[in-house]
């Protein structure tokens, strides 16, 4: 029976190796310390936090997030740790909650590895502080007890480690929020929550028994964002234009589930993969929602796998130390005996979770191959024969496909890369060098060329999903290096205007964007779309960046800034093309624009990490077929709409 706690109460814990579940209505930094007798901590190292994210027995996330699942072994825990604290913070940055005061109750769970709740604690009555001290997990006379504290710190995470005798507490609180404020920049933004989960789950088959190791997170049925009328965020603008430039709502109601479309499997059999098998007002919701399923199910599976792995190799080292600290095992062969049965053990484990992890993997590759084929243009590679019958469409998607992840545990099978429309944040595209193998072997004039290739495909894609007219391109090319790979947009005229250069060029591009913010702000603030200049263009507004920061002055970027902050949310999209190394002359000035934007790469890199277990993915992206001008085709029919809809 699971022990719901109020603060300051305790209970016992039945079990040592555990998981606790940290649920909050916004992104939380999870972390844990491990005290001694008296609660103090002996220094950073004994911190576990999303730069340091392992210490011996306790794992936490690497990242911020809402949900949180973290791994604690109190056998595996130093001799000398009698309490293991489990410490919530909230990340610091622009336009983010600076009090818990400001959001839901925080909620902690203490679990076993199979998922049963033994002790639930809701951290209410918090105000003006920004850390909190959530439970912890104490030793008392040779027994393990969970304590609910709710311990709040107005002074953040650094009055917290100084309360609990960290030396250089200020030091390791900036450095984990400096670590917090990175994960964010690189983490793919998880989709809006729905009730009743998000799509159909399909187990592969019973899990690794007595593998021992932590449980692979079950995603929880999520509470329902409120979905309002797409109608109630559109305004009319001079010329009937409509002015929508909040994120897309559906309903104020749950999505219906999908409509049974597959018979049932035999009983012992996995249930037969269906394409649109979430739930979703239309197909291209529920086929966004199995995308973002699938793509949770393979992080958390091979989190499993990682993690069983961990432990049976943990598990090994604990046995054999012990064995080898014997004398009896050094005479003889009993010690030969100890170190191969450990090894064996180490190996039952292992392999017991390669089966577990190769069931999840047969069973999202089968479903993979359903779904991929029923894809929309929007959500499909340039592969995908849709293309051949593209139409521009009449309304805009839910997503676009940006280009797709893998894992190494499973490098042929492809997750579709998706991010909401309109676009939430900006993008760049890094020209520079990284440490992948592609870009290892690759030029760094072939790094640039390609670079500017995908914004093309990256910009063709944002066109042909966008009814006629509701979106232009604005190109940026200060020297006006990239006039090969810009001549499909320029050939084929779906530009607003040609390619800006030099100084003057640039000038004049970033003067009309920036005019249509301020102009675009003041109107929705006012609620006065009406008084829009009528040569004011309503549509969406993409700015494609070449080369930054070279014919950039300080004006020009502090009006790039502006746009990659305040250009979102009223319809201007930022798309630069960059090495970030040829930026650090500007110093740190420029760091907040770069984690403003979402970073993919031209070739194979593995920088972004999913919003559930942290994991490093390789991103990959789309790339027209050899020889192919499904690119040409798809930007011919575009311009022909335009030019139709300017008739």
């Amino acid at each position: 029976m699971t022990a719901e706690l109020v603060r300051g109460q305790n209970h016992t814990l039945p079990q040592t190796r555990l998981e606790i579940r940290v649920s909050a209505g916004s992104p939380v930094v999870a972390g844990a310390t491990l005290g001694d007798e008296r609660g103090t901590v002996r220094g950073a190292e004994r911190i576990a936090h999303p730069a340091s994210h392992r210490v011996p027995g306790l794992e936490v996330s690497r990242q911020a997030a809402a949900d949180h699942r973290l791994a604690v072994d109190l056998d595996a825990l130093p001799a000398e740790v009698h309490r293991v604290t489990v410490v919530l913070a909230l990340p610091m940055g622009a336009g983010r909650p600076v009090s818990f005061g400001a959001v839901a109750a925080p909620f902690v769970a203490v679990t076993g590895l199979d998922g049963t709740e033994i002790a639930t604690f809701t951290l209410t009555g918090l105000d003006t502080e920004s850390a909190v001290s959530a439970l912890e997990l104490y030793r008392r006379q040779g027994a393990w007890k969970v304590r609910a504290v709710g311990q709040g710190y107005a002074a953040g995470l650094a009055g917290l480690f100084a309360d609990q005798g960290v030396a250089e507490a200020a030091e390791t609180a900036a450095a984990i929020q400096e670590a917090v404020a990175s994960g964010l920049a690189r983490s793919v933004t998880p989709p809006p929550r729905t009730t009743e989960g998000e799509r159909v789950r399909h187990p592969a088959g019973p899990a690794a028994a007595g593998a021992q190791a932590p449980a692979p997170p079950v995603p929880e049925a999520q509470p329902a964002e409120p979905l309002g009328d797409p109608a109630s965020a559109r305004t009319e603008a001079p010329g009937g234009g409509p002015i929508d430039y909040a994120h897309p709502r559906r309903q104020t109601s749950a999505p219906p589930p999908p409509p049974p479309t597959a018979p049932p499997a035999a009983p012992g059999q996995p249930a037969r993969p269906v394409a649109g098998d979430a739930t979703g007002w239309s197909m291209d919701e529920r086929l966004y929602n199995q995308i973002w399923g699938m793509f949770e199910d393979l992080a958390r599976a091979v989190a499993a796998y990682r993690s069983a792995v961990d432990f049976a190799e943990s598990r090994m080292d604990q046995e054999l130390d012990r064995a080898l600290s014997d004398p009896r095992n050094r005479i003889g062969g009993a010690g030969d005996r100890a170190r191969e049965a450990a090894r064996a053990k180490r190996d039952e484990l292992t392999g017991r979770a390669r089966e577990a992890l190769e069931r999840d993997l047969a069973q999202l590759a089968a479903e993979s191959a359903v779904v991929e084929p029923a894809l929309p243009a929007a959500y499909a590679g340039w592969d995908n024969p849709v293309w051949h019958a593209y139409r521009v469409p009449m309304e805009i998607p839910m997503a676009l496909r940006l280009g797709d992840l893998r894992l190494g545990e499973a490098p042929d099978l492809p997750i579709p890369l998706l991010v909401r429309l309109p676009l939430e944040r900006g993008i760049w595209i890094d020209s520079g060098r990284t440490a992948s193998e592609a870009a290892a072997s690759t030029t760094g004039d072939q790094l640039r060329g390609l670079a500017v290739e995908t914004a093309v495909t990256l910009a063709a894609r944002l066109l042909a999903v966008y009814p006629a007219g509701e979106f232009s391109v604005h190109v940026v090319d200060p020297a006006g290096a990239a006039a090969g790979q810009l001549s499909p947009l320029v050939g084929s005229g779906v530009l607003a205007g040609p390619p800006a250069a030099g100084a003057e060029g640039v000038a004049s591009v970033l003067a009309h964007l920036t005019r249509r913010v301020d102009l675009v702000q003041m109107a929705i603030r006012a609620g006065a779309a009406d008084a829009l200049p009528p040569d004011l263009d309503t549509g969406e507004h993409l700015l494609i960046v070449n080369d930054f920061p070279h014919g950039f002055d300080d004006r020009a970027v502090t009006q790039l800034r502006y746009l990659a902050d305040e250009g979102p949310s009223v319809g201007v999209h930022l798309l630069m093309v960059a090495d970030r190394e040829d930026a650090r002359a500007y110093g740190p000035v420029l760091d907040p624009l770069w984690r403003s934007l979402l970073r993919i790469t031209p070739v194979a890199d593995d920088h972004l990490a999913d919003p559930w277990v942290g994991h490093a993915w390789t991103y990959e992206p789309l790339r027209t077929p050899q020889g192919s001008r499904v690119l040409q085709q798809v930007l011919a029919l575009v311009a022909e709409a335009r030019r139709g809809g300017h008739r």
